[in-house]
């Protein structure tokens, strides 16, 4: 891990470490290009043949039904059940209370205008399964999905090397009441959801995060479909100051890496000592990963950025904007109206940012590679749409009437002012 001290930085160079751009962007932007073209212009087989490729698994038909993933399911050890009913709840309980009904405004007498939710109706939920699955993901996704109303959901995720899929996502597919998931993972994914094949519904929006390629299919696809946001590969940033416990902090930083080789982990400390010690810390904790040479590269490609005062770790935080922000310090409450750009934050020494990615209740669907300046991690919202309304009474037309013909005529529509003159008269 590279050490850099911030009044060293210029603002170029700062730029450059907040960037997230990797050599091969260009080629990785190519190929999905090119899965996408596939799958459009050959549907399903397509999706047969790249499932050969790229899962090394022949498959006999493209998702699994109620009665399979039923029988799965019922395999699952009795903790992790346990564990899948819990965080299933708090995530249950933390977005069905962002569900809200906004009162009617009178604008002026007679005019009276709202706005009222309705669910999208066909969205798809990417589950990633590739170096590892994450039934996290899909609680995360498919719980607000549901709770929003979403009368058509289209679960896709790679097949396992036994053409099936685990026990762990097929309970939650039978504790949400889902129905089918389709074995397909990757670029190959999004493009059938975005474009439907005979196998596979379209939809009208896409959700989940993924590796490169998958980020960078829903990028593309965006022309027809939408998106929950681009959610590439994980990171986390941590600020620490003389009050962070140092193996915490590796832990924390090692709990990223091992998502995969292009994660990020970030340390920004006051204090020169924790880094050290961090980095010691690192050291001796990576042994012990099965997941360690993942997380080795992960590292390699992290860094730590010692400052001179918090006030400088948080304008550092807030360019990087990243995905996962932990606040190593007793004085977390003290900054949190300095921070502006962060996917989800983890406040305080005894808060790890792997509570969040399972099981506190909020949602580990964020935005990455400095998204957050911009979007919001997923929601109950998410899955919903808001159309406004308004109704105009004899008064309200009375009132608001002159002031429309008057700017229709500023601008030359002539039919515009008429369609209140008419009304008028």
């Amino acid at each position: 891990m590279k050490i850099y001290n911030y009044t060293d930085l210029s603002k170029s160079k700062i730029q450059e470490l907040c960037s997230r751009e990797i050599e091969d962007d260009k080629l990785v932007e190519e190929r999905v290009a090119e899965i996408i073209k596939t799958v459009k212009s050959d549907g399903d087989n397509a999706l047969y043949n790249y499932a050969k490729t790229f899962d090394k698994v022949d498959l006999s038909k493209l998702f699994l039904d109620q009665n399979e993933l039923k029988a799965i399911a019922s395999t699952i050890p009795a903790d992790a059940k346990k564990a899948i009913d819990t965080a299933y709840q708090n995530i249950k309980t933390f977005h069905q209370s962002q569900l809200k009904t906004e009162d009617k405004i009178e604008t002026m007498p007679g005019v009276v205008c709202w706005r009222e939710v309705r669910a999208i109706e066909k969205v798809g939920l990417y589950i990633p399964g590739g170096t590892a699955v994450l039934p996290s993901t899909f609680l995360m996704l498919a719980t607000p999905a549901l709770i929003a109303g979403c009368k058509e959901i289209v679960v896709c995720s790679p097949p396992q090397s036994d053409t099936k899929t685990n026990c762990y996502l097929a309970y939650c597919a039978v504790l949400l009441g889902i129905e089918k998931i389709y074995l397909i993972g990757g670029a190959q994914a999004v493009a059938a959801m975005a474009f439907g094949t005979d196998t596979v519904p379209q939809v009208y929006k896409i959700f989940g995060p993924g590796n490169r390629y998958v980020t960078t299919a829903k990028t593309m696809v965006q022309n027809k479909v939408a998106i929950d946001m681009p959610a590439g590969p994980s990171e986390v940033l941590v600020v620490a100051d003389d009050t962070a416990n140092p193996s915490y902090v590796a832990a924390d930083l090692l709990a990223q890496a091992e998502h995969g080789i292009d994660s990020q982990s970030v340390l920004v400390s006051t204090s020169n000592k924790i880094i050290t010690e961090v980095i010691k810390q690192i050291e001796i904790q990576i042994e012990s990963l099965p997941r360690k040479d993942i997380a080795a590269k992960a590292i390699e490609n992290s860094y730590a950025i010692l400052t001179d005062n918090q006030a400088d770790a948080m304008d550092f935080s807030n360019e990087y904007a990243p995905e996962h922000l932990i606040l190593a310090t007793n004085d977390f409450q003290r900054l949190i109206p300095a921070i502006t750009n962060a996917g989800s934050v983890f406040l305080g020494n005894l808060t790890p940012e792997s509570a969040g990615d399972y099981a506190s209740g909020t949602n580990h669907t964020l935005p990455t590679s400095g998204y957050a300046k911009a979007y919001s991690g997923v929601s109950t919202d998410a899955f919903l749409k808001k159309i406004t309304f308004q109704h105009l009474s004899e008064t309200g037309i009375k009132n608001i009437g002159p002031t429309v013909e008057t700017l229709a005529t500023a601008e030359g529509l002539e039919a515009h002012k008429n369609a209140i003159t008419i009304r008028l008269k």
